[in-house]
């Protein structure tokens, strides 16, 4: 399990107590400010006052216009230094799932890493992604990306971790440690209520919309991942969206930046807007954006002076943000050592390479099962596997921002080749048409057909069936836009009731067939040792980690936007967040909505009892027992039914607040602890503009999904 001594680690300890990570000699010199015994404050303060009114200027605008294609000798973006008082540049890099800058490991997406419930597993995420935009010669990683996925059409759904605030605070802030580890400065995004790219970039654009959002929807769903990054993981520096919220843009928002962010939080780093997110260079000044990184028009020296001489922002203005650069930049010791080289000799590719493999498994959702799986390699020995669909012979993966190019990449073809060896014939059919593709796997003893869909940055999808929107991508690897994906299940399933389907999504979508597969695996975008990880799952060398971090509805009319324009995409580029808390499982617990799969829904090749809840004031315990004849992975979910303040102020039935991930053994038995806090208990009172909890009878309730309750109780509160 992952201790609490991994978090503290000496770094982690001298990062939060405002210290550099690192005592390599510096690039600073003997100047007042280069003691690394001064505090992070005075160092910047020091410094500070020797710079010219132009000096501080320069600090708030980058370059490297070319950096965000992604090229191999381009950084994401690069701040200036100032090499008259040893001021050294600071270099960008994406992204949340791994290096673009060249090649780099492709890490699965972010949601797979989310369906793992895995704590450990993303601080090694985050240490792995960090390290190898280190060894481009990068200072600053641009990610974790924690915004909630309230639209699972939206185009970065892959991205994020989820429609649950709870489930991807618990995982970005180990996430974030784990990239302090490598003594990057971490620049979570994007803040705040960002939540979809748009319908053909001109309906309810994420340039342009205005996320209109009541406070308590605020505070319970869509800020507190970036709450926990400020004030538990201590990060360096946090990314404003593109859209506005509440009338301000995100990058120019007074409530956000000023208000929230750095007064309410104590946030001591510094915000940088997302690439072509400023507006008005004043109004940014003036209300908190402390960086552009590019292209820096809005905060170029012109543009600064301008809004000076006109009096929109003011000097101090300038002094505030060129110090809080240059504290985090103290803080996170960037003064005090040589620059990180660019050099990709420095990764460790086997060990990435095999980190990759493992977030795959422990994310992949196994949501249907007759028996059919695990396959038998040896029953399958001098016998024929069909594999069907284009998706199981190229790398599947997201596109924008968080693309990768792979260093090297295992397809799940050569994966389950390789893992059955020359006894098994693998026959591979791309699936095109559904006829020639039933009748390729209508002799075989197993089929396996792969279907996947493309998310992306700049366009949300426009349905949730797998194939929506694959035509709008034709510059991408998408394999076949024209492959109707839905009929080749459907063919084949009729044509060989041994089918196993897997799906390779960014998120949720239809599966008409649901009912008519014997075994569905949700693998998600796998990253680039998909296929060392999917032949472990599929032949039982390793029991399907995963549980659903989404909802995967029966009917995109069951969706909390559904029928409702004004919700999404937007009415005259207003998006009205009526939904309110209701976001994800809670809408459906509400509406009494029957998924197609429940959030935390995922099968395992073993069984589980669940025993003995106990409640004792804020310590819930239960004991889980593996009753099956394998090893096989628990992932035990507290869920919370809060008592409502008012007819006015209506809780959701249930809502995440615990949860643990345990291998057992057959008939091993652990006990799970989950401890509950003030805030677990809480709701937002716009009255009072404070946490406050409602006395009454909470609800408890452990189980194996939000849906599959195996053991209740109550607490007074």
């Amino acid at each position: 399990m992952f201790s609490r001594r991994t978090f503290l680690s000496t770094s982690a300890l001298l990062l939060a107590a405002g210290r550099p990570a690192a005592a390599a000699p510096g690039r600073c010199g003997e100047r007042p400010w280069c003691d690394p015994g001064l505090p992070p404050d005075e160092r910047a303060a020091l410094l500070l006052r020797e710079m010219t009114l132009q000096e501080k200027v320069s600090l708030l605008g980058g370059d490297e216009l070319l950096g965000a294609i992604g090229g191999p000798d381009g950084h994401t973006g690069t701040g200036h230094g100032i090499e008259r008082l040893g001021v050294p540049p600071v270099h960008y890099g994406d992204g949340p799932i791994g290096a673009r800058q060249g090649e780099g490991t492709a890490m699965p997406a972010t949601i797979a890493l989310a369906a793992g419930f895995d704590r450990e597993l993303a601080f090694r995420y985050g240490a792995a992604v960090a390290n190898e935009i280190k060894c481009k010669g990068n200072d600053v990683v641009f990610g974790p990306t924690v915004d909630i996925a309230r639209v699972p059409l939206a185009g970065r759904t892959f991205e994020g971790f989820g429609e649950d605030p709870y489930l991807t605070t618990r995982l970005s802030v180990p996430w974030i440690h784990g990239a302090h580890e490598e003594g990057l400065i971490v620049c979570v995004k994007h803040f705040a209520a960002y939540n979809q790219e748009g319908v053909l970039a001109v309906t309810g654009s994420r340039m342009t919309y205005d996320a209109v959002v009541d406070q308590r929807t605020l505070r319970e769903v869509y800020l507190p991942p970036f709450e926990a990054a400020v004030r538990e993981a201590g990060v360096g520096a946090v990314m404003g969206a593109y859209n506005k919220v509440n009338g301000q843009h995100a990058c120019e928002n007074q409530w956000l930046l000023n208000d929230v962010l750095k007064g309410e939080w104590g946030f001591r780093g510094y915000t940088i807007a997302d690439y072509g997110a400023t507006r008005r260079t004043g109004a940014s000044l003036s209300n908190g954006l402390d960086f552009e990184p590019w292209p820096a028009l809005v905060y170029s020296p012109a543009a600064i002076s301008a809004a000076l001489a006109a009096g929109s922002a003011s000097t101090a203005d300038v002094d505030d943000h060129a110090h809080r650069i240059l504290r985090t930049m103290f803080a996170h010791g960037v003064f005090d050592r040589p620059p990180f080289p660019a050099d990709d000799s420095l990764i460790d590719r086997d060990a990435h390479f095999a980190l990759a493999a493992r977030v795959a498994e422990s994310g992949t959702t196994l949501l249907v099962n007759d028996g059919l799986l695990p396959l038998d390699a040896e029953a399958l020995r001098g016998g024929r596997i069909a594999v069907v669909g284009d998706a199981a012979d190229r790398f599947v993966q997201g596109g924008g921002s968080s693309s990768v190019t792979p260093f090297e990449v295992v397809t799940p073809r050569q994966g389950i080749e390789q893992r059955v060896g020359p006894d098994v014939t693998v026959d591979h059919h791309p699936g095109g048409d559904p006829r020639a593709a039933a009748e390729f796997a209508r002799d075989a003893d197993v089929a396996i057909v792969f279907a996947a869909d493309l998310q992306s940055e700049f366009l949300d999808k426009p349905g949730l069936d797998v194939d929506a929107g694959l035509a709008s991508f034709p510059p991408l690897d998408v394999g076949n836009p024209l492959v109707d994906q839905d009929a080749v299940v459907e063919a084949v399933v009729a044509a060989n009731p041994n089918t196993v389907v897997v799906l390779e999504t960014g998120g949720p979508v239809l599966t008409p067939w649901r009912d008519r597969v014997r075994a569905l695996l949700e693998a998600w975008y796998p990253g680039a040792n998909a296929g060392t990880a999917l032949a472990r799952v599929l032949f039982g060398d390793v029991d399907p980690g995963g549980r659903l971090p989404v909802t995967f509805p029966a009917r995109e009319d069951d969706l909390p936007t559904a029928g409702d324009p004004e919700r999404y995409p937007g009415v005259a580029e207003r998006v009205h967040y009526s939904e309110g808390v209701f976001v994800g499982y809670r809408h459906y617990d509400e509406a009494g909505i029957e998924p197609a799969f429940p959030f935390g829904h995922g099968l395992s090749y073993t069984t589980f009892a669940y025993r003995d809840l106990r409640v004792h004031g804020r310590t819930v315990r239960a004991s889980i027992t593996n009753t099956g004849s394998r090893p096989g992975f628990a992932v035990p979910q507290l869920y919370l039914g809060v008592p409502s303040p008012s007819a006015q102020v209506r809780q959701p039935p249930k809502q995440l607040r615990g949860f643990r991930k345990v291998s057992l053994e057959p008939g091993e038995t652990a006990e799970v602890l989950f401890e509950l806090t003030e805030r677990d208990l809480s709701y937002w009172d716009e009255t009072t503009h404070s946490w406050r909890v409602a006395p009454g009878t909470v609800a408890v309730a452990v189980g194996e999904s939000s849906r599959d309750i195996r053991l209740t109780a109550e607490l007074q509160v």
